[in-house]
């Protein structure tokens, strides 16, 4: 699966959880942009591993900063 494909799949899967309606980039973080909380974080790698049978490290979810790196994480992931 191709790095558009994913991004297409977590744009899908990132809207319920973008209460403000904030358009998504690659430079969109989830702290500050979308004001993610540690709890909302959880459900939303739950629903990514679901989505593509992949997991996700606590440590990878550390470095994982703003929305292109979490896309470039799952494309790698994919590939393994």
């Amino acid at each position: 699966m191709d790095r558009a494909e994913v991004d297409t799949r977590i744009r899908s899967l990132i809207e319920p959880f973008n209460k403000k309606g904030v358009e998504i980039a690659d430079g969109t973080t989830f702290a500050n942009d979308l004001e993610f909380d540690s709890l909302t974080v959880m459900d939303f790698v739950a629903e990514i591993e679901d989505e593509f049978d992949v997991i996700i490290s606590m440590n990878q979810q550390a470095e994982i900063e703003n929305y292109g790196q979490l896309v470039d994480a799952v494309t790698k992931l994919q590939d393994n």
